[in-house]
């Protein structure tokens, strides 16, 4: 099973100019639990899939919402010449294959 298959929202937003931020929002406790209890969404898991350095990788947690946020830095800051995503609004979907 995928991440997609199971979380009801998976979106991407800048959370300034130089950090992304990835929210997972699970419509199901069970859902939720199962993602975190089986590890497949980390800190190493995040810095492989976007190319960048573990230690600027943060997952947290928010249980009482049953979702995850992580976030990293940017490797162009919004707007500077060269992005493509000035929002950050593309960036999800590296997230949908993840396997649970």
């Amino acid at each position: 099973m995928r991440l997609a298959d199971i979380a009801q929202v998976i979106r991407s937003k800048n959370a300034g100019p130089r950090t992304t931020t990835l929210d997972i929002i699970f419509a199901q406790q069970a859902d939720y639990e199962r993602v975190r209890e089986g590890g497949a969404v980390n800190a190493k898991v995040i810095a492989a899939l976007y190319d960048v350095p573990l230690d600027g990788v943060r997952v947290i947690d928010y249980p009482d919402c049953r979702a995850i946020k992580i976030t990293f830095p940017r490797k162009i800051t919004a707007g500077d010449p060269g992005d493509r995503d000035v929002y950050g609004a593309q960036q999800h979907a590296r997230l949908f294959g993840i396997a649970v």
